[in-house]
């Protein structure tokens, strides 16, 4: 029966948006389809967790968190998280679909495979989990299981923070990660806890298990490979293989060491280590015979007619030590050849094995000196470029300039980074790529002036500065909403993102004349452009002085307006209108003389008023602040307590 169009959830369309199309594969936690992304038009990978999980709330709280931080991981050897979801019953991750095959699938089919080649698939496990460890997560469930090979021959890791998820709920309780106890650390077989160091610990097996194609312990029952986990050293991979270098039988006892604190500090470090290695290993390592290639018994005078067939490489390792090993290039057992006995000769064993030790030192000597020799990249940063150019030049190293880049910190002219970076090991006459400091950023602030505050806007804007406030000013010289000024000015240099502040004319601005005798209203706003007509009305207010103005006074007005100023009366008799016709209450009242105080700033005008007991009002024509009209004028008598107005 096909379990694909079996299962219930192939066809379904989940959260009305990923219809599923096939299953791909099913594990112990979750089922994993090929689902169409029908709001994208994307193909994803749809991780659906297993009933048990999705019922359990603490699961689904915690999933979701951990799918929200992984979501925020981006890394090219990480298989991204697009989105996470539930559909009623059904707990979901939405991946990246990445076509290809697991590690797990690869060993099956190949057994162990050459250090070189499991160095080259263990390095970008390293990186995504040192990316991952940098990030503040811990993927707790290192295995092949989860590492997934593109049909390109790129490397993805898969299932980050599930296991943590899985550690919110009771299901550790009934053995759901039982599976993976063949790359649990020390210290999460005996506590539960796990920190980067353990991911580290875990990526040691995988290499073991990747060079020699079976994991380090063995046992009947899990209890039992944990128990060794816990009180076992990791044998070297070599004592399996011989053919595994010492450089990785070093790199796994390293990742593996029981203690934490004894174990490379997080995957970077152990990336660092492992690319060394990888970079220290010969070239021409053979790599051994997989389970699904064919044997075909070797061509010469060893070789017998009809040879039996060994089906599996590794067991030759453990063959017993009266066959005769084959030639060094491969591990198979040959079979053996009788050959007559020649009577009377026996070899000196201690000559031919002297011969071969010989032979071996001179193969490592010749080997060790073919190496490069490695130096440390010298500090040039800070240092001027020429300078720095120079002096690496003279250590042996090549120089290859990058396009210089802006930086706050660095003054043109310097050396802002190099690659590779002060102290790394490389090979002598490494080429070393500096990038030169262009200086702080600076942005010329443009000119505006006469652009409207709109077009200035878009202006200063779209070179990287900040408008900040805009402010209109009266103006005569320049045309009514059109810019006067920036601040800071045009053509000064600014930091990238700077505020900007622009002032805009207001045109003419309309003084208030209120309560200014009628010709001296007249004459001042004559002088500013305006046309001015006067009318006079009957009115209780001082004759001849203004009692109201269209426009009003502060309103906007543009150069040349009509201006209509309305004046009390002026042929009412003075005295009748200051009540001097009653001679009692003249006589009953203390007049003084006003003086005059024209031209005087209005702080020294209102002090000298006030001190002969005027009220004083002031009105404001301009921005000057010295008084240039008075009512009543000077020398009137006028009684104490009278208000004098002052224009400035």
């Amino acid at each position: 029966m096909d379990t694909t169009t079996a299962d219930p959830l192939v066809g379904r369309l989940l959260d009305g948006r990923y219809r599923i199309e096939s299953r791909i594969a099913r594990g112990g936690m979750a089922t994993v389809y090929l689902a169409l992304d029908v709001r994208l038009d994307r193909t994803v990978a749809l991780k659906v967790m297993h009933r048990s999980l999705a019922e359990d709330p603490a699961f689904v709280r915690r999933f979701i968190g951990e799918a929200k931080s992984v979501a925020s991981l981006s890394h090219p050897n990480v298989v991204h998280v697009f989105d996470q979801g539930t559909d009623n019953d059904v707990v979901y991750l939405s991946m990246e679909y990445v076509p290809g095959r697991t590690l797990r699938d690869i060993l099956r089919e190949r057994g162990r495979l050459p250090a070189r080649e499991a160095l080259e698939i263990l390095i970008p496990v390293l990186a995504a989990l040192g990316a991952a460890h940098q990030a503040g997560m811990v993927h707790r469930d290192v295995k092949p299981e989860n590492v997934l090979m593109t049909d390109d021959g790129r490397v993805k890791v898969v299932d980050f923070g599930l296991a943590r998820a899985i550690e919110a709920t009771n299901q550790t309780r009934t053995g759901v990660m039982i599976g993976t106890i063949g790359y649990m650390a020390p210290e999460q077989v005996m506590t539960g806890a796990a920190d980067v160091r353990s991911d580290v610990y875990a990526a040691g097996i995988m290499l073991f298990e990747l060079v020699t194609g079976q994991q380090p312990y063995d046992g009947e029952t899990p209890m039992s490979v944990a128990y060794r986990h816990v009180h076992d050293t990791v044998p070297a991979p070599s004592s399996l293989v011989p053919e595994v270098p010492p450089l990785v039988d070093t790199l796994v006892a390293h990742a593996t060491a029981r203690e934490p604190s004894d174990r490379p500090a997080d995957a970077t470090a152990m990336l660092v280590e492992a690319v060394d290695a990888h970079r220290m290993l010969p070239r021409n390592t053979t790599p051994p015979m997989s389970r699904s290639q064919p044997f075909t018994a070797p061509h010469g005078p060893l070789a017998a007619p009809h040879a039996p067939v060994q089906p599996d490489a590794r067991t030759a390792v453990h063959a017993a030590p009266s066959v005769p090993q084959a030639a060094p290039g491969h591990t198979l057992i040959q079979p053996r050849v009788e050959v007559p006995r020649r009577r009377g000769f026996r070899p000196n064993w201690f000559l031919v094995t002297l011969a071969g030790v010989m032979v071996v030192a001179v193969g490592l000597t010749g080997w060790f000196f073919s190496q490069p020799d490695y130096v440390r990249v010298p500090k040039l940063v800070g240092k001027d470029v020429a300078l720095a150019e120079k002096s690496a030049v003279q250590d042996g190293f090549k120089i290859q300039m990058a396009p210089g880049v802006h930086d706050e910190n660095t003054a043109e002219g310097l050396v802002l980074r190099s690659d590779p970076a002060e102290g790394t090991e490389v090979p002598e006459g490494e080429t070393i790529t500096l990038v030169p400091s262009l200086g702080p950023k600076r942005v010329v602030v443009p000119p505006v002036a006469g652009l409207t505050g709109d077009e200035a806007r878009v202006k200063i804007a779209g070179l990287g500065l900040t408008v900040g406030s805009v402010k209109r000013l009266a103006n005569t010289e320049v045309e009514r909403d059109k810019v006067i000024r920036t601040s800071p000015r045009a053509g000064e240099k600014v930091k990238e993102g700077a505020k900007i502040d622009i002032f805009v004319s207001a045109g003419l601005v309309m003084p208030d004349v209120s309560g200014m005798p009628k010709d001296e209203a007249a004459a001042y706003l004559s002088q500013q452009g305006f046309q001015v007509q006067v009318q006079e009305v009957d009115d209780d207010a001082e004759p001849c002085t203004v009692i109201a103005q269209t426009p009003k006074a502060k309103s906007e007005v543009d150069g040349g307006a009509q201006v209509m100023v309305t004046v009390a009366r002026c042929q009412t008799d003075f005295f009748d209108w200051f009540g001097r016709g009653d001679n009692q209450a003249r006589d009953d009242q203390q007049f003084s003389i006003v003086p005059g105080v024209i031209g005087k700033t209005v702080g020294d005008a209102q002090s000298e008023l006030q001190a002969l007991g005027f009220k004083v009002r002031v009105q404001r024509l301009g921005n000057r602040g010295v008084v240039q009209f008075q009512r009543p004028l000077p020398g009137n008598e006028r009684p104490a307590g009278s208000t004098v107005i002052l224009w400035h």
